[in-house]
Protein backbone atom coordinates (compact mmCIF):
# COMPACT_ATOMS: atom_id res chain seq x y z
CA UNK A 1 0.00 0.00 0.00
CA UNK A 2 2.64 2.36 1.04
CA UNK A 3 3.98 2.16 -2.80
CA UNK A 4 0.93 3.33 -4.13
CA UNK A 5 0.96 6.84 -2.52
CA UNK A 6 3.42 9.63 -3.60
CA UNK A 7 6.43 10.64 -2.60
CA UNK A 8 5.00 13.83 -1.17
CA UNK A 9 2.40 12.67 0.45
CA UNK A 10 4.87 9.32 2.31
CA UNK A 11 6.87 13.04 3.14
CA UNK A 12 3.95 14.40 4.78
CA UNK A 13 2.62 11.45 6.49
CA UNK A 14 6.28 11.27 7.90
CA UNK A 15 7.14 14.71 8.98
CA UNK A 16 3.01 15.23 11.05
CA UNK A 17 2.52 12.05 12.28
CA UNK A 18 5.79 9.86 12.24
CA UNK A 19 8.31 12.22 13.33
CA UNK A 20 6.34 13.58 16.52
CA UNK A 21 5.38 10.28 17.09
CA UNK A 22 8.62 8.98 17.74
CA UNK A 23 9.50 12.35 19.47
CA UNK A 24 7.44 11.37 22.15
CA UNK A 25 8.10 8.01 22.46
CA UNK A 26 11.81 8.72 22.84
CA UNK A 27 11.13 11.33 25.36
CA UNK A 28 8.54 8.81 27.25
CA UNK A 29 11.47 5.91 27.24
CA UNK A 30 14.25 8.30 28.50
CA UNK A 31 11.90 9.70 31.20
CA UNK A 32 10.69 6.02 32.23
CA UNK A 33 14.14 4.89 31.87
CA UNK A 34 15.41 7.59 34.43
CA UNK A 35 13.15 7.18 36.89
CA UNK A 36 13.68 3.41 36.67
CA UNK A 37 17.24 3.90 37.37
CA UNK A 38 18.11 7.20 37.57
CA UNK A 39 19.92 9.45 35.22
CA UNK A 40 22.00 7.88 32.87
CA UNK A 41 24.03 8.04 29.01
CA UNK A 42 20.95 6.08 27.74
CA UNK A 43 18.51 8.38 29.60
CA UNK A 44 19.85 11.47 28.66
CA UNK A 45 20.60 10.18 24.96
CA UNK A 46 16.93 9.52 24.85
CA UNK A 47 15.99 13.08 26.26
CA UNK A 48 17.92 15.14 24.10
CA UNK A 49 16.70 13.19 20.90
CA UNK A 50 12.91 14.25 22.26
CA UNK A 51 13.81 17.83 22.60
CA UNK A 52 15.64 17.56 19.71
CA UNK A 53 12.17 17.01 17.84
CA UNK A 54 10.47 19.66 19.74
CA UNK A 55 13.38 22.22 19.12
CA UNK A 56 12.73 21.07 14.92
CA UNK A 57 8.69 21.48 15.65
CA UNK A 58 8.70 24.88 17.01
CA UNK A 59 11.37 26.31 14.42
CA UNK A 60 9.61 25.11 11.75
CA UNK A 61 6.63 26.79 12.97
CA UNK A 62 4.42 24.28 15.00
CA UNK A 63 3.22 24.87 19.06
CA UNK A 64 5.39 23.75 21.80
CA UNK A 65 3.19 20.64 23.25
CA UNK A 66 3.27 20.20 27.28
Amino acid sequence: MWLFLTRRFRMWVILTVLAPLATKVLRNLGQALEKRSGPSAISNGLLKAGELGEKARVKLGGKRRR
